[in-house]
């Protein structure tokens, strides 16, 4: 049996990829510290004896028994008020647990896939963004701990797989949502979800005018799979390329809800993104890979996740309180 080892099991992703490798017969390790999982999102595996669940901070040294034949490191804050509010732990994980988590498949002789993300591109000055682009980030904006964090994650994995020969792959995920994501974590989704559920209007930042491609979980899990069993170490862009103005999205979910919101204006924050749509040309040339699953399929899914939550979950306010973790 092949064990693999998976970083920020806990989360959204993560939890989803525990899932799938179970399900392909793996034996998988979970780690996470909590930060931003959430241990409802691994109850259903508490008694799966081909898991094991492992918590600890990655930014610190990871030690694991046995042999493992990959690693995916997706222990990161993904959202910007989880990031604007531990930008020094986000950055740590990237760089910090990234080396760790090299080092260890290093020693182990482990292939590992490193999850970076679309705001390497930061605010992009091509369109659609190619893995080719360089970006366009601000590294000392506030949203700069993010991109940087990752931007440095990558060059650190090349720079394994060049002096090393580490068998290294980096996938480049774009907006993803479905079941298990935090309603209260910030993102445009859940945020627009939790808002029409509560009966209140829908908040859109600047004029509405700037896009998003939103790719569903299942999608982005059968691509990140297939990413790492190809041979291919450079990064590699997952998500769907139908784009959609913010403004016109707003209008969607309260369309799908049946709600009679209004939607209102706020200020944009700062570097936010005007345009994201990745090209996925080269997903399908090397990995057969696409989106399948039409936004309309997928929002329904998670529209549904979302209206089962408790009346607690849906109307608590605050945000995670990270207290706990801020140590320095």
């Amino acid at each position: 049996m092949k064990r693999v080892l998976i970083t920020g099991a806990a989360g959204f992703l993560g939890s989803h990829l525990c899932d799938r490798f179970l399900k392909e017969g793996f034996y998988v390790i979970g780690i996470d510290n909590y930060i931003t999982g959430d241990k409802k999102n691994l109850n259903h595996l508490n008694n799966n004896s081909n898991f094991e669940f492992i918590e600890h901070d990655v930014t610190e040294f990871v030690k694991i028994e046995g042999n493992l034949d990959y690693i995916l490191h997706f222990a990161s804050p993904a959202s910007p008020i989880d990031y604007l509010k531990i930008p020094i732990q986000t950055l740590k994980v990237g760089s910090l647990g990234t080396h760790n988590l090299l080092g260890l498949a290093k020693a182990k002789k482990a292939r590992i896939l490193i999850a970076s993300t679309s705001e390497v591109y930061g605010d992009p000055l091509i369109h659609p963004q190619t893995e080719d682009y360089y970006g366009n980030v601000n590294t000392i904006g506030p949203r700069g701990v993010y991109d940087e964090a990752k931007r440095f994650q990558e060059s650190i994995t090349m720079a394994y797989h060049r002096f090393h020969g580490l068998e290294t792959r980096i996938v480049r995920i774009f907006n993803t949502y479905g079941p298990r994501m935090r309603l209260n974590d910030g993102r445009v989704i859940p945020a627009f979800m939790g808002q029409a559920l509560r009966g209140e209007d829908l908040t859109v930042f600047g004029d509405g005018s700037q896009t998003r491609s939103f790719c569903y979980v299942d999608d982005q899990i059968e691509g990140i799979y297939r990413l790492l069993l190809s041979d291919y170490a450079y990064p590699v862009n997952i998500g769907n390329p139908n784009e959609i103005a913010i403004k016109d999205f707003a209008e969607e979910i309260i369309k799908l809800t049946g709600t009679d919101q209004k939607i209102v204006f706020k200020d944009l924050p700062i570097d936010d993104p005007m345009q994201r749509q990745p090209d996925t040309t080269l997903a399908k040339k090397l990995l057969g890979w696409e989106a399948k699953v039409t936004r309309e399929q997928g929002m329904l899914k998670t529209f549904n996740y979302f209206k089962g939550l408790s009346q607690e979950e849906l109307h608590k306010r605050e945000h995670k309180d990270f207290s706990n973790h801020i140590k320095k």
